[in-house]
């Protein structure tokens, strides 16, 4: 199950409602056998936003925390998956999603510490893998 954190609630410093809704979410998601991804949509977000979802989702341990929907006026940025990994350590897994289109690309977001990439042009990345190799 993927979703968007109520980023209404967070612009408001609301994070009892954050860690709330993400608990009771990725807790529906243990119980039904299934991975949970909270998706930040950092496009929307300042460092301390980010940080603050971060320390929320240590604290939660939902399966993934996800750069974007790819959808936003952005998509996963080095810097943003930097600072998340940063911020999790290995406590929560990241996926990389919005903008990657390009080997090149996803081998950094690998490099910076994601474990799985979201990406339209998945095709033409493995293409591009089997090609180099």
């Amino acid at each position: 199950i993927d979703y968007v954190i109520n980023i209404t609630q967070l612009k408001e410093k609301n994070y009892d409602f954050i860690e709330h809704e993400m608990d009771g979410i990725v807790e529906e998601c243990r119980g039904a056998g299934v991975i949970s991804k909270v998706i930040f949509e950092n496009c929307y977000l300042t460092e301390e936003e980010k940080r603050a979802l971060c320390s929320i989702a240590r604290e939660v341990r939902p399966d993934f925390i996800k750069t974007s929907t790819g959808f936003g006026t952005g998509g996963a940025t080095f810097e943003d998956v930097a600072l998340m990994k940063k911020c999790v350590g290995d406590e929560v897994k990241i996926k990389a999603a919005g903008g990657i289109r390009t080997l090149d690309t996803a081998l950094r977001m690998i490099e910076l510490g994601v474990s799985r990439i979201g990406s339209t042009a998945s095709v033409s990345i493995v293409e591009e893998l089997k090609h180099r190799l």
